[in-house]
């Protein structure tokens, strides 16, 4: 069971991390400025920027969450 719940997590992990490509994360007015622009270079700068910043609360939120979990473990 234990290590059916890593593989679960490596999984959503993997899907995460390369399936940012299809993902839109910006707002409706961006998107119709640079929806206009030849190229779209900026767009995708904006957007894998917009990912990372979003990415980051998370991953300390989860930093947080784990190391909560091994004190409490430990006790």
């Amino acid at each position: 069971m234990f290590k059916a719940r890593k593989y679960i997590w490596l999984l959503a992990l993997f899907l995460l991390l390369f399936s940012t490509e299809e993902i839109y994360s910006q707002c409706s007015m961006c998107r119709a400025v640079l929806q206009s622009e030849e190229g779209q270079a900026t767009a995708k700068g904006i957007n894998n920027g917009i990912l990372y910043l979003m990415a980051i609360p998370y991953l300390l939120v989860g930093l947080v969450g784990w190391k909560v979990f091994r004190i409490l473990k430990k006790s």
